[in-house]
């Protein structure tokens, strides 16, 4: 029985130092940042979204940075999205290239799959970060002082996860998220959802060395799908617990509501809900201009801001 899934809403990971981050987010990459907020389940630290000029579900990275916080650094390994993929012109892979080592990056270029070319850099915080050229995203980037409409990212592309036997996984995301089978080459599957195109797709690699993930600094926490309403989300959650997989309670994110559970390969999935987005608390022309809070500790802004490191962008 599968839901109603539309395709990606977020990825979201653990990386070390703020600053370090902003600076790539913006400056490297040129998304936009759509909230700065904390960790719900840790105020004092940091939580980032960027993405498009709305934060559009699908065009959503986000992150959390444990600097100081004593959060080792994490392994890249099964169990785990080991790659998260973002959408850019076809022929634009050039000028990124020249942009990223501008900035002192090292860029490789990625074996070629399923038609498309890329290339792979890794972030401050030794995330894999790759942009895949193609000629088939018509949304509308965010366009930075220095990025132009021809090589400006449109939104997450796709993710890489990472797992020991593909079967069962493959097995869970299409009878529970409706993904089928897209692509085919060997030691990786490309499933997609909604049709077929960035920001619906999810890559499945077998793990080639038997490595064991381990959530840290420098790894993604885990991938979120997106589904249209409330209603349909607590469908899902009431069977999912029918069928034995343990699976939280809907949680509150002020942007959207959130269930949190793991496919058989480890993945830690996150199902969320495309409304209320994030202009419920700042009109779309001052995102990510304020530290914003969950109302309940709204009380607590003094003592949360002060524990907070001091970030410029």
């Amino acid at each position: 029985m599968s839901f109603p899934i539309l395709g990606l809403h977020h990825v979201t990971a653990t990386v070390d130092d703020a600053q370090a981050d902003l600076d790539f987010s913006l400056d490297a990459l040129g998304l936009r940042l759509v909230k700065k907020t904390v960790n719900f389940d840790n105020r004092g630290v940091y939580h980032f979204y960027y993405g498009d000029e709305r934060g559009t579900p699908g065009t959503l990275w986000t992150t959390f940075p444990y600097r100081t916080r004593g959060v080792p650094a994490g392994i890249k390994g099964a169990g785990q999205v080991t790659v998260t993929s973002f959408s850019v012109p076809a022929g634009s892979l050039d000028t990124w290239k020249t942009r990223l080592r501008a900035r002192g990056f090292t860029v490789t270029d990625a074996p070629p799959r399923f038609g498309e070319e890329s290339i792979v850099v890794a972030d401050p915080s030794g995330l894999l970060i790759e942009l895949v050229a193609t000629a088939g995203d018509t949304r509308t980037p965010w366009l930075a002082n220095d990025i132009d409409a021809a090589s400006a990212v449109r939104g997450i592309h796709s993710v890489t996860m990472t797992v020991d036997d593909p079967a069962p996984t493959l097995a869970f995301m299409r009878e529970w998220f409706g993904f089928d089978l897209a692509e085919e080459m060997e030691g990786r599957r490309r499933v997609s959802v909604n049709g077929l195109g960035p920001g619906k797709s999810i890559d499945i690699l077998t793990s080639p060395d038997g490595v064991r993930a381990k959530n840290g600094v420098g790894t993604v926490h885990h991938v979120a799908v997106a589904i249209a309403e409330s209603g349909e989300q607590l469908q899902l959650r009431e069977a999912l617990v029918r069928a034995g997989i343990q699976v939280t309670p809907v949680i509150d994110r002020s942007y959207f509501q959130s269930i949190y559970f793991r496919e058989p390969g480890g993945v830690l999935f996150e199902v969320a809900t495309m409304a209320p987005g994030f202009m419920v608390d700042e009109p779309v022309e001052q995102l990510g201009r304020g530290l914003k809070l969950p109302p309940w500790e709204e009380a607590k802004r003094a003592e949360i801001e002060e524990a907070l490191p001091p970030v410029r962008y």
